[in-house]
């Protein structure tokens, strides 16, 4: 793993979010073991967060009956075209979302391609991303990559990340991740929120804040 850049990291609320991605009932549904354990995790990551006034996006991919998004020349697109799946469900109601979190509706893996996600953050001033999604070859590795190109500063929390091939998971957050986000457990990033460091900041004059479906038990996700 390559080294950290920050030993202690630390956040600014104003400048921070939590993107939690495709953590919706019929994706909960999919992964029915460990279904509990995940929505306990990200519970309890999207309180830290609220905690200390620091956003939370949520992320759900989304089509249209008969979907009509999907091109046909998209291969993952067909994929889940083919799953029958994220016409008519919601966002998990463990997570307690509320009225003032945004919804973001993607119809791709990413968080970012098509949607008004990056918009939005760049309007708050928001240019660090907690991150945390189902499945981490799907819309974690496409947001992470996304959103590193974008010059966001990166933390991943790897206990409220899943996917169905342990392997490549672990894999990623050795390689890809490490290399683009820090990692973190959820312990790591509930410390990292509660920090006295990250605490409110008053914004300086110039407005700127100072200091297949039956069977997921292997292979890349769609999700």
């Amino acid at each position: 793993m390559s080294p950290r850049i920050e030993s202690e990291p630390t956040i600014v609320p104003a400048q921070t979010a939590l993107v939690v991605m495709h953590y919706q009932t019929d994706i909960m549904a999919l992964f029915p073991t460990v279904a509990s354990t995940l929505l306990d995790n990200t519970r309890r990551l999207c309180d830290a967060a609220r905690a200390k006034n620091v956003s939370v996006y949520f992320v759900k991919i989304h089509f249209s009956p008969g979907y009509p998004e999907v091109s046909p020349l998209n291969k993952n697109g067909q994929g889940i075209k083919q799953l029958g799946l994220f016409v008519d469900d919601k966002i998990a109601p463990e997570l307690g979302q509320k009225a003032s979190e945004p919804l973001i509706i993607a119809h791709r893996a990413s968080a970012f391609f098509g949607t008004d996600l990056q918009t939005r953050l760049a309007a708050q001033g928001i240019d660090t991303l907690l991150m945390a999604g189902i499945a981490s070859t799907g819309v974690v590795l496409s947001s992470v990559a996304y959103a590193s190109d974008a010059d966001f500063r990166l933390f991943t929390v790897k206990d409220c990340c899943y996917d169905p091939d342990q392997v490549v998971h672990d894999h990623l957050f050795a390689t890809a991740f490490d290399s683009r986000t820090t990692v973190l457990s959820l312990a790591e990033a509930q410390a990292l929120l509660a920090s006295r460091a990250a605490t409110s900041s008053q914004p300086s004059p110039g407005g700127y804040t100072l200091p297949s479906a039956a069977n997921h038990d292997g292979g890349a996700s769609p999700l």
